[in-house]
């Protein structure tokens, strides 16, 4: 047995080193009948299989532990102005006629005995969000039902005051519009009542979210377009008789 195992090897050595292929002699080993080529790729197939294993564990471990980012919501730009609000006022609706206390006789220069001038008239504390003024004097005693002696709309709130002596045309110097008095003629009609006891002369002051699209107007049109858009009201009373 020991005999023929030496001749084998010895066959083995010289078939191997007889071999045209330099590769095949290199992939054989004496003593050796399984080949050696074989049992390298075996062994790099097993080493990269490894690898694989190891570096898949090691990924799913780091992936797992790094934490997530959080989404980033995008926001609308914010302009830097921002929308200016009207200013509030800062009490009531106040009105003044030229320097009369409330309830003082009505100076005749202002009456059908006098001049017949409009009187000066004046506000204050106009309210946040109005848009027009209505000055409008009635006299609520008149024989027939109230009679109204002055109508003025679309006043400018920013405006301030009537100086006396306003003319009777349709749009004053300040772009506020005279409507009809009860005689249906246009701007002051001064206060003139039967010869008797006294009558009261009301000046009615109201601040209107709107502008009245009215290119002319009376106190009926003038009360229905105020309708629904008087924002504050004041009213500012005085005396005349004859």
């Amino acid at each position: 047995m020991r005999g023929l195992y030496k001749t084998d090897y010895k066959e083995a050595v010289l078939a191997v080193s007889r071999h045209s292929d330099p590769f095949f002699r290199k992939t054989y080993e004496p003593g050796c009948t399984f080949p050696v080529m074989y049992i390298r790729w075996f062994m790099l197939a097993a080493f990269i299989l490894s690898a694989l294993v190891i570096l898949g564990g090691c990924t799913s471990t780091i992936s797992s532990s790094i934490p997530q980012a959080t989404p980033i919501t995008s926001q609308p730009a914010q302009s830097g102005r921002q929308p200016v609000q009207p200013a509030a006022s800062s009490g009531v609706l106040t009105l003044s006629v030229d320097s009369l206390n409330p309830g003082a006789v009505l100076p005749d220069v202002y009456t059908c005995k006098g001049a017949s001038k409009s009187p000066e008239v004046s506000w204050n504390n106009i309210p946040a969000g109005a848009k027009s003024l209505v000055l409008i004097l009635d006299d609520p005693d008149a024989p027939a039902g109230t009679f109204t002696h002055w109508l003025v709309y679309n006043i400018p709130p920013g405006s301030g005051e009537f100086a006396q002596g306003q003319p009777n045309v349709k749009v004053l110097s300040n772009d506020a519009q005279q409507g009809e008095s009860s005689t249906g003629s246009r701007g002051y009609f001064p206060p003139c009542p039967p010869v008797g006891s006294p009558h009261r002369y009301i000046f009615h002051l109201y601040a209107a979210d709107i502008n009245l699209a009215l290119p002319t107007a009376d106190r009926a049109a003038i009360d229905q377009a105020l309708t629904g858009h008087i924002l504050a009201k004041t009213e500012f009373i005085t005396t005349f008789k004859r």
